[in-house]
């Protein structure tokens, strides 16, 4: 039965002791549930404050104080509300100090060469220093440290095989150690997929690119996990190893079996799904600062009929982007590349005009660790609409893309970098025929600057963005809007609009051009609020970028500002305040998330 705490105090209750000391006494204090018991006597009140003095000798022992002097005090008061006042004075005495810190190896394991590096790393980076102050918590934390350092690489099965922290009250001195015992080396075996009604499970287990063959890599686990969820082909996923002992044996059960294994381990990883439905449909609203306000239909079918590929089809209206897509995209084989088709209507703005346009691809793909590659055939035409605009055109080009992205997390990182390049060699079709290249490369770069926060561990970075482009084709061609370039707007230029910097047509107006070079500095800090680390970052920021179509000719435009950033679980939420310098205006920039 709980105690009633809405009545008035039996007693008032003080603790005078050190910051530290009393900040956990008067939370954690068994005292302090009673002073709302109704009708509590003096008698009884008595007869609790007798077993104050192990409650408080209790608490502060997990702190390292085991020589304390505790004095509890009773009086009286005039106050009829509160008729009584309890004082706990507590000295806590000297703390007690590491004497002697060891940490050993024991097993099968216990001298693996592969395994040198896991085991000095927890040596070097044990925590219970001689002569540092003694917790319970450091105490904890420091065995589960080494124990999670050896479980999430190599060694799933790692346990503590003994543990001792051995205090000495009268001296005010400890002795601790602890023995790992790694436990099995693991390799992965294949993914194998349980629970595959609609889907093949063999070619989507190839998503996951789980690394068959290497050690056992908790990570890698995970992100196999994490593409098998982002795939679309299930609502959930959970990976264990086949070949380990189940969460429901006994502990002699598990000693046994690890006994059994000996020192190396091959063993498949299951992937328990739950799969989703063969269509979804996901209905939009949204808000750019570029484009305005706009609905979206989304459609996913992950089995189209004679083809077994997904179909991802896309209805945006938006009063200055409207467009209609879909994507075909096949399983990956067993090198891992997959087939993908899709073609796309839209209308969007070009500099000073509007181009309509039509979009064929058809081409593989293929999706590494850190790099993926494209080679696919594409065709374009577009017609862009207004007083002295080009005449439309078309084309078809054979292209190649690489990206990689070393990021230290692709959905909100804080460090590495990524590169990008794709080049094109093609023909126009409409209105006369001709040969042309187009090539173009991205950069950036996260670069961490200043200290790291002690419990946050963040830090300042600098994000340095690179970006250029090229079409190669005769001065007097005419080529398609869509393979030539633009930029501005909240990724590309802040402080302009969306596709406002391009080149200029013989009457002064903003059209597409052929050659694009753009770059930004942008310093990230994050926000501190008396001492404590928000999920808030500061940006200062400058962008510059220029189009044109001549590259003796080309005019950079500059935008200079600041904004906030917010770490939200789907990614950074940013708003940028930026100034056109050539344009003379300041202009609001929203986008959410992080692509490259």
């Amino acid at each position: 039965m709980g105690i009633d705490t809405s009545g008035p105090a039996a007693f008032t209750l003080e603790v005078d002791a050190p910051k530290e000391v009393r900040a956990l006494l008067e939370q954690h204090l068994e005292l302090k549930r009673f002073r709302h018991q109704p009708d509590l006597q003096r008698r009884e009140l008595t007869r609790l404050l007798g077993a104050t003095d192990a409650n408080v000798r209790e608490l502060i022992g997990t702190m390292g104080y085991f020589s304390p002097n505790v004095t509890v005090e009773l009086t009286d008061t005039p106050d009829e509300d509160t008729p009584r006042k309890v004082v706990v004075k507590v000295d806590p005495g000297p703390p007690t100090v590491i004497e002697k810190s060891e940490v050993r190896f024991t097993g099968i394991n216990a001298r693996d060469e592969l395994g040198t590096s896991q085991r000095l790393q927890i040596e070097e980076n044990w925590p219970l220093q001689v002569g540092e102050q003694f917790s319970q918590s450091a105490w904890s934390s420091a065995k589960s440290g080494g124990l999670k350092e050896l479980q999430k690489r190599r060694y799933p099965l790692a346990r503590i095989d003994t543990s001792l922290a051995d205090v000495d009250a009268d001296t005010n001195k400890a002795q601790v150690n602890v023995t790992y015992d790694p436990g099995p080396a693991y390799t992965f075996g294949p993914l194998q997929i349980e629970g595959a009604e609609r889907y093949d499970p063999i070619r989507i287990a190839r998503i996951g690119r789980l690394p068959e063959g290497q050690e056992y890599d908790q990570q890698s686990m995970l992100d196999a996990q994490q593409r098998l969820v982002s795939s679309g082909y299930y609502d959930s996923v959970f990976l264990s190893l086949a070949d380990s002992p189940l969460q429901t044996d006994t502990e002699a059960q598990r000693d046994e079996q690890r006994k059994n294994q000996g020192a190396a381990v091959t063993s498949p990883v299951i992937a328990k799904v739950r799969e989703a439905k063969l269509q979804k449909w996901v209905f939009g609203v949204g808000l750019s600062t570029d484009t305005g306000p706009r609905l979206s239909i989304d459609h996913t079918y992950n089995k189209v009929p004679g083809l077994d590929w997904r179909a991802v089809s896309k209805l945006q209206i938006d009063k200055k982007n409207p467009l209609i897509s879909t994507q075909l995209v096949g399983l990956p084989g067993e090198d891992l590349w997959r087939w993908f088709a899709g073609g796309k209507l839209e209308r969007a703005p070009a500099g000073d005009f509007y181009t309509n346009s039509a979009q064929m691809r058809f081409g593989r793909s293929k999706a590494e660790d850190r790099i993926e590659r494209n080679l696919y055939l594409q065709y374009d035409y577009a017609k862009t609409q207004g007083d002295g605009a080009p005449p439309g055109a078309s084309s078809l080009l054979a292209n190649y893309g690489w990206t990689a992205r070393y990021f230290d997390n692709n959905l909100l990182p804080t460090s590495g970098f990524g590169l990008a390049a794709e080049a094109g060699v093609g023909t126009t079709l409409t209105p006369q025929r001709s040969p042309f290249g187009r090539i173009t490369g991205r950069w950036l770069s996260l670069i961490p600057v200043g200290d790291r926060d002690e419990e946050t561990r963040r830090r300042s970075r600098l994000q340095l963005k690179v970006g250029l482009g090229a079409v190669l084709a005769k001065k007097d061609v005419d080529l398609p809007t869509t393979v030539m370039f633009l930029t501005g707007g909240d990724n590309t230029v802040r402080g302009y609009g969306y596709q406002s910097i391009g080149a200029r047509t013989d009457n002064g107006r903003v059209i597409a051009g052929r050659y694009l070079a753009m770059g930004s500095v942008e310093w990230q800090r994050p926000i501190t609020i008396k001492g404590n680390t928000q999920d808030f970052e500061h940006t200062l920021f400058i962008d510059a970028g220029t189009v044109g179509d001549d590259i003796n000719h080309l005019y950079t435009r500059v935008g200079i500002g600041t904004g906030m950033r917010w770490k939200s679980p789907v990614g950074p939420i940013q708003a940028d305040l930026a100034w056109g310098a050539q344009e003379q205006k300041l202009r609001l920039h929203l986008r959410l998330g992080f692509t490259f």
